[in-house]
């Protein structure tokens, strides 16, 4: 008689039934049979090899290849092993939050409401941080587990690495993107040039008599959008202002130095009202206001842009324009989980709008 040809995964299966005292299963003729790797391939039209590589996330394949067997193993319902460490193709109940990292105020936001509104969907929540170095394969490590979906918080993905995830069908949304999103990715953002309009009208209304802007180096496309509607608020306020323009990068420290030579520069009885791009950037115009001996709010009046948990904190407590991070999180998730239901992203913005909290540094 000619040899019994056993399967790798039917030995590990006849295996793991020996070692707990059980009788191997008999095959029962009736059943359906699994679609194998071999019936993806020949449907595909690729080698065995090949259609591993692309279900694996593996190898240097064409993006149209790709796509291709991942649409045939749909279609025939291939389910990858668990015993080599794959996933059913579709069905993994994961979503990725990606942020560059997780260590301050903004990101224990973003994961609060990305967590609770994955957990009220039915998914887990997998925390992935993107690493600034040229080996980062952080798309790739995303294919290979088959999350459902993706959030790209701060990020300006590249195409590369947007060509690998939708090459493997994983959805995308951007949360507040640092620069113009592709055409046809679902962004997440707020409403940026209303929170500067309000801003500005806040710092006359409560009597400021000269005007600055803080921006934040690099200048990402949320704080241009923020400056852009500061300018069109204190025109607006007070035609015929105009506001002196300051850079740092988005450090407290860095704001700091370049705020301190301005608050010197104060005649007396001048009430200077700062605008900061961000909670981070206001916390400079403190320090800078204790470094030359102004005080808040009497010779300056500050307002900065997030609402994060530091900016009650600070002494006076901070005016600031809200921004719903927790909300908007949530809305990423929310969209990524009606796709994985059977969906379709948007393909263009949801925005939630922000709102103005007056404290004592006004």
């Amino acid at each position: 008689m000619p040899p019994a040809v056993v399967t790798v995964e039917k030995f590990a299966q006849n295996r793991a039934l020996g070692e707990s005292g059980a009788m191997p299963p008999v095959d029962d003729p009736a059943a359906p049979r699994r679609a194998t790797l071999a019936a993806v391939a020949d449907a595909a039209g690729v080698s065995i090899a090949t259609a591993s590589r692309a279900l694996n996330g593996r190898g240097d394949l064409a993006s149209a290849t790709r796509r291709r067997v991942h649409a045939v193993a749909r279609e025939v319902g291939y389910v990858r092993e668990p015993s080599v460490g794959g996933r059913p193709l579709g069905s993994a109940r994961l979503l990725d939050l990606v942020l560059g990292s997780y260590d301050d105020d903004y990101s224990a936001e973003v994961t609060a409401g990305a967590r609770t509104a994955a957990a009220d969907a039915g998914y887990d929540l997998v925390l992935t941080e993107e690493r600034d170095t040229p080996d980062d394969d952080w798309p790739l490590r995303i294919r290979r587990r088959g999350s459902a979906g993706v959030v790209l918080g701060l990020i300006s993905p590249t195409a590369p690495q947007l060509s690998a995830l939708a090459d493997a069908s994983i959805p995308v949304v951007l949360m507040d993107p640092r620069s113009d999103a592709p055409r046809g990715l679902t962004r997440v953002h707020t409403t940026d040039h209303d929170g500067g309009r309000s801003a500005a009208a806040h710092l006359v209304e409560r009597g400021a008599t000269r005007f600055a802007v803080l921006l934040g180096l690099p200048r990402y496309r949320y704080g241009r959008t923020r400056h852009a509607g500061f300018r069109e608020g204190l025109r607006e306020a007070l035609p015929g202002s105009a506001a002196t323009v300051v850079q740092a990068e988005w450090r407290s420290s860095s704001a700091r130095d370049a705020v301190i030579p301005l608050l010197r520069d104060l005649a007396p009885g001048e009430r200077l009202g700062v605008f900061a791009c961000s909670d981070e950037l206001a916390a400079g115009v403190y320090a800078a206001a204790s470094a030359t001996g102004r005080r808040i709010p009497d010779d300056v009046l500050v307002v900065g842009f997030d609402d994060l948990r530091g900016a009650r904190w600070l002494t006076p407590a901070l005016t600031t324009v809200r921004q719903p991070i927790r909300e908007m999180a949530a809305a990423a998730v929310d969209a990524l989980a009606d796709a994985a239901a059977g969906g379709e992203l948007s393909g263009g913005p949801i925005v939630l709008p922000t709102r103005l909290v007056v404290r004592a540094s006004t």
